[in-house]
C-alpha cells in the first residue's frame, strides 16, 4: 500500500500551519516526520487521519483519491499525543478492543506483569504510554499514525519498541514523529523534515544540521 498526502493548506486565524506538504509513506517502510514545536507534525498526521479538516487536502491511496475521512475506512491505527485510552479502563478490556494478547506484550515487556488487573489511572505516564503505543503498533490495521510514542518512556522500551517496528511495517504503513529525533533517524526509512509551513525529503543528516534543525557540533550517535 502507497499513502500520499499534498495540496494541503493549514491556516488557524491568519496564521499559516501547512500549506506545502507532499509526504509519500508505503508498505515496507517506516515514515519519519521531523520539525520543531509549532512546525505542524500533529497537524499533519491529524490531517491524514481525518479528525482536523484544513482548508485544503488531497490524501491518495494507491494513487486514488481517498473521498472519505481515512478513519472512517477502519484501516487506519493512530496514536495522538494526548492519553488514547479511557481514564479507568481495565487493561484486559483495552487488550480486548484492539484484539491484542497480555501473554504476548509480557513477552515483550516482562515488568509489566504487575499490571495484570491493573486500570489505566493506576499507571504512570510512561507506563500507559508502552501500552498505548504497543496496541496501536499490534492493531493489525494497514496504516500505523504514531504521534510522539517515544515521550515519557524509558530508552530500554524505546529499543524493544525499535525491534518492533521493524516487524510491523512488513504489514504496515507506519508514519512517526518525535523530538528523540536520534530514535526516529534510525528507525525510519524515509525522513521528512517540515519547516515554514512546507516539507521537505531528508537524505542525509548534514541536511538537517544545513536546515538549522541540528546543532553542526552535535556528536552523532
Amino acid at each position: 500500500m502507497i499513502v500520499e498526502i499534498d495540496s494541503v493548506e493549514l491556516n488557524f486565524d491568519k496564521k499559516r500551519i501547512l500549506y506545502g506538504v507532499y509526504l509519500k509513506a508505503e508498505t515496507g517502510k517506516v515514515t519519519g516526520v521531523l520539525g520543531r514545536n509549532g512546525s505542524g507534525k500533529t497537524c499533519l498526521l491529524r490531517i491524514l487521519f481525518g479528525d482536523l479538516k484544513p482548508k485544503y487536502k488531497n490524501v491518495r491511496i494507491d494513487g486514488s483519491y481517498l473521498k472519505k475521512k481515512l478513519y472512517q475506512t477502519d484501516s487506519v491505527a493512530y496514536l495522538p499525543q494526548h492519553q488514547l485510552l479511557p481514564q479507568g479502563i481495565k487493561l484486559k478490556n483495552a487488550f480486548r478492543l484492539f484484539n491484542a494478547h497480555w501473554s504476548d506484550f509480557i513477552n515483550l515487556f516482562d515488568s509489566f506483569k504487575i499490571h495484570e488487573k491493573s486500570k489505566s489511572n493506576q499507571l504512570s505516564s510512561g507506563e500507559l504510554r508502552v501500552i498505548e503505543t504497543y496496541l496501536v503498533l499490534n492493531s493489525g490495521k494497514e496504516i500505523i499514525l504514531l504521534d510522539e510514542p517515544f515521550s515519557f518512556i524509558a530508552p530500554l522500551y524505546i529499543e524493544k519498541f525499535k525491534i518492533l517496528l521493524l516487524e510491523k511495517k512488513k504489514q504496515s504503513v507506519i508514519m512517526i514523529t518525535d523530538h528523540f529525533y536520534r530514535d526516529i533517524l534510525k528507525v525510519s526509512d524515509t525522513i521528512y523534515f517540515l519547516k515554514n509551513g512546507s516539507s521537505k525529503q531528508i537524505k542525509y543528516r548534514e541536511e538537517l544540521e544545513t536546515e538549522g534543525y541540528l546543532n553542526i557540533n552535535l556528536p552523532q550517535k
